[in-house]
């Protein structure tokens, strides 16, 4: 009797009442589940400030084992099962990472209940070399335990303050893309809980149709516990250029041309290619020399928009000769792949940590001025090359430059689609080379509309242009619009939802299934 009164009390305990729905959770969990308002509320925002979305309750949970134990609990459950999504570092900004009136995990847990080192770097020159991570693991402290050992991944994000899981689950990209291809390519094994509440290891010769699914498949099949990522050895240095156009032309095409230069040596192959828009005098002019900066807001209002380049060649400064070595690669990129007027180029030299890192003093910059915690109504598109002058004309210099919607960051950059494998959840345009954009604006809690209108109105030209878009990291208001975009990818992804999650418990936030 004793017994049966203790088992009510933690039921009573861990049963949380949202409005008239109650949902109740494993006992043995009592410890790690809250439903505090301050918790609630954390759990209810992500980096993009416009969704707000309220779980019943959160896991922190202290291994494996509890996500384990959460999810086979909501699968086993004979009364109405409760949805879960993994929460890394929340950079999502359409609430992909939130559970309404379900349970959201709060993945960092992991990396701060006494776990030892999640972070376990093997393998030798004649294998290879490869780090098995914990999924909550930022990118920025993986690099920093690798570079420890002379080692580091191949791939990265612009932003290294996310989690690996985060990244794993969309893609990973950024002008390492067209050279290595994205982060997902570069996995060698995986552990997953699915949907089912099973532990399963996985990789491309053992439980590989989970493994394919879960990388780039948006939370929808299990959510990643460990990844093996692939590593190389760590150059030290880099050569970093930033090269001006006031011709789209040219910019595009040097940037096609410098993601081709290679063949199996790589010898004179840039390590990173991305371009950006200059469409505001007074904006994002920081990389200048201030002497320059009155040339360069000179140029804007006369072109309306400059394109630039960003460069980048690794290299170890072990002696003099190493350093000529580079130098003589980026001359020889300089003359040969591209064709840009050499007054407006722009050379730094520094180490591969404050490299890869670049974004993170920008962060800081804003949190300071209180300028991060803001509304991030963004826009990604995977954006066929064939349609890429049509999407120029149409959206940069018309919707962008005759609405005033210039001051923001955007980035535009090609990658290749053979360095993607077909047999993974992202979607990428069916074509041979593709362009990468990001409109990256901020606003203010009072006028991120007019930005998400400002996104309509791109993917509406898109579609009403013809132009086959794929959004990335993107959000779809109704299944239509998901088949849509799935394309011929559709049928495998819903018969893996079917396999890995049957009731669609996870990822509810994605609006998928749910």
């Amino acid at each position: 009797m004793a017994v049966n009164i203790q088992v009510f009390i933690y039921f009573i305990l861990i049963s949380i009442r949202i409005s008239t729905r109650a949902i109740s959770l494993p006992a043995e969990l009592s410890d790690g589940i809250h439903s505090d308002p301050d918790v609630i509320k954390a759990a209810s925002t992500d980096y993009g400030h416009i969704i707000s979305v309220k779980p019943a309750a959160v896991l922190s949970p202290s291994s494996v084992d509890d996500i384990k134990t959460l999810i086979s609990f909501s699968f086993n459950s004979n009364s109405t099962p409760y949805t879960v999504a993994a929460k890394g570092n929340a950079h999502s900004v359409w609430g992909q990472a939130m559970a309404a009136g379900g349970v959201v995990v709060d993945m960092l847990s992991l990396n701060k209940n006494g776990n030892g080192s999640r972070i376990v770097i093997a393998g030798n020159k004649s294998s290879g070399f490869y780090a098995d991570v914990g999924s909550e693991q930022l990118w920025i402290d993986v690099l920093n335990a690798t570079l420890k050992q002379g080692l580091s991944p191949v791939s990265w994000t612009d932003y290294l303050y996310l989690t690996v899981g985060g990244t794993l689950s969309n893609a990973g990209i950024s002008g390492q893309t067209h050279r290595r291809g994205p982060q997902i390519t570069n996995v060698k094994e995986l552990d997953v809980v699915t949907g089912k509440g099973d532990l399963v290891t996985c990789s491309p010769q053992q439980n590989s149709e989970l493994f394919f699914a879960v990388l780039g498949g948006l939370g929808q099949f299990g959510i990643i516990t460990r990844a093996r990522i692939v590593l190389e050895p760590a150059k030290k240095r880099v050569k970093w250029l930033r090269i001006l156009y006031n011709d789209f032309a040219a910019f595009s095409k040097d940037q096609e041309n410098l993601i081709a230069v290679g063949g199996a040596s790589y010898q004179n192959a840039p390590d990173y290619v991305e371009g950006q828009l200059l469409m505001d005098p007074n904006t994002n002019l920081e990389f200048l020399p201030p002497p320059d900066r009155p040339k360069i807001s000179s140029l804007i209002k006369q072109y309306g928009i400059i394109y630039f380049i960003e460069v980048a060649k690794y290299y170890d400064y072990s002696s003099p000769r190493a350093n000529n070595t580079v130098d003589k690669e980026l001359k020889w990129l300089l003359k040969n792949a591209m064709s840009f007027n050499p007054g407006y180029v722009y050379q730094a030299d520094v180490t591969y940590l404050d490299f890869l890192n670049r974004v993170h003093p920008s962060e800081l910059a804003l949190r300071e001025r209180g300028l991060w915690e803001v509304p991030h109504p963004w826009l990604n598109l995977f954006i066929p090359k064939s349609r890429i002058f049509d999407f120029n004309n149409g959206v940069f210099r018309d919707i962008l430059l005759k609405n005033n919607f210039t001051s923001s960051l955007i980035l535009l950059y090609p990658a290749f689609r053979n360095k993607w494998d077909d047999r993974m959840s992202a979607v990428i345009p069916d074509e041979d080379v593709f362009y990468i954009a990001g409109f990256l604006d901020s606003s203010g809690y009072d006028n991120w509309q007019v930005f998400v209108n400002k996104n309509d109105e791109i993917l509406h030209f898109c579609d009403s242009a013809g132009i086959k878009v794929k959004q990335y990291l993107g959000h779809h208001e109704s299944k239509e619009e998901w088949i849509n975009h799935f394309g011929s990818k559709w049928n495998t992804f819903q018969q893996r939802k079917a396999q890995f999650d049957p009731k669609m418990l996870l990822s509810p936030g994605q609006k998928i299934f749910n």
